[in-house]
């Protein structure tokens, strides 16, 4: 199959298609991230994006059964230097090739990464059309012309019904808010003997706290946090009942948002298992998996009643804040990996925390 790659600003790149043979329009971003193709591509929070992958080789291990963070694949397309089309390990059910077709993804390589990469950093994200049909300039710019960006996936990136994933020994009862969660966080969380009640987005206040939880999390999610007008009303609602709350990625800018931060959008974002953040409470320094196109303000915060807590070592952006009276703490990037390293999974110890010391002063009163 041919592959093409049409980007927004006219220029266009040609290799070869593999995967689904079709075409989709979606916003280009750039992954620095060397392995974990499978989790990434079956993250939500790459809901309707082209995806172009710095590392050179693509699909050597293939694709197997238990590495998905959602049921499918949530990019529209998959951009690489190069792909294996015979991988070698011992979990592979089948290739890269054969997955993109089965889900529906074009895919293209034979391109160019680096030069993409260098495009996106300096231009920015923008849109992009990725095909693997035969088509002509004109059709695909008209093609282009006709497609608008979504920026409020939110809505359909998670669950649409009430889910309960309960622990093997309950310690704690926890409302998970469902922006487009990974199956990770949630197998973090069960570990460490929380009950999970899964809400979809839109929830109430009312019907969240109708289970009576111990806490709650605000999950990661796709799109501009300013376009979930729903849930940053009932976030605020949530935060006046003192109940211990954690969020990640998304949830972090949901929580800036409802407590009367701003947020905006990167030039390029941050994507990839290889970020540096430093961490003000412990003093050190953490290597962190990362995935959002937006970032809360510092100056927007200050004066909510937050406090700085992560900065990001390579552009000094906001990575992780807390509530300095209330029981409330987020980060931007992902404490749980998957891809990527491991190293602050302290985070969901401290979201434990919480829960025990409200616990206890709930005895004591």
């Amino acid at each position: 199959m041919k592959g093409i790659i049409y980007l927004e600003d006219g220029t266009i790149y040609k290799g070869k298609g593999f995967g689904y043979e079709g075409t989709k329009v979606g916003e280009i971003v750039f992954n620095t991230g060397m392995t974990g193709y499978q989790k990434t591509l079956t993250d939500p929070s790459y809901k309707e994006q082209i995806i172009t992958m710095t590392y050179p080789l693509m699909g050597n291990y293939g694709i197997n059964d238990t590495d998905n963070e959602s049921e499918g694949i949530h990019a529209f397309g998959m951009i690489a230097k190069d792909i294996c089309f015979k991988p070698s390990n011992w979990k592979c059910k089948k290739n890269i090739d054969e997955w993109l077709k089965e889900e529906k993804v074009p895919g293209v390589y034979d391109i160019d990464t680096r030069e993409i990469t260098r495009k996106i950093r300096s231009r920015g994200t923008m849109k992009c059309l990725i095909t693997t049909e035969d088509l002509s300039l004109d059709y695909m710019k008209k093609i282009m012309g006709a497609v608008e960006l979504n920026v409020d996936q939110m809505k359909t990136a998670g669950t649409e019904e009430v889910i309960s994933l309960p622990a093997s020994k309950c310690k704690f009862k926890v409302a998970v808010i469902d922006l487009g969660v990974k199956k990770s966080i949630l197998k973090e969380l069960n570990g460490r003997g929380c009950d999970l009640t899964i809400f979809p987005y839109g929830s109430h206040c009312s019907d969240i706290l109708s289970i009576n939880p111990d806490g709650i999390f605000i999950t990661n999610g796709p799109g501009d946090p300013k376009a979930a007008a729903e849930t940053i009303k009932e976030v605020a609602k949530l935060i006046e009942k003192d109940l211990p709350v954690f969020g990640i990625c998304m949830g972090h800018q949901i929580l800036a948002l409802a407590l009367g931060g701003n947020t905006f959008k990167l030039k390029y974002g941050h994507r990839g298992c290889n970020h540096g953040v430093f961490d003000k409470n412990t003093g050190r320094s953490y290597i962190t998996s990362q995935n959002h196109g937006y970032s809360v303000k510092g100056e927007s915060i200050i004066l909510k009643g937050l406090e700085i807590t992560h900065l990001n070592l390579n552009d000094g952006t906001v990575e992780g804040m807390q509530h300095i009276s209330k029981p409330i703490f987020s980060v931007q990037f992902h404490p749980e990996s998957s891809p990527g390293p491991n190293d602050t999974g302290y985070l969901f110890d401290k979201f434990i925390a919480l829960m025990e010391g409200e616990k206890e002063n709930a005895k004591k009163q």
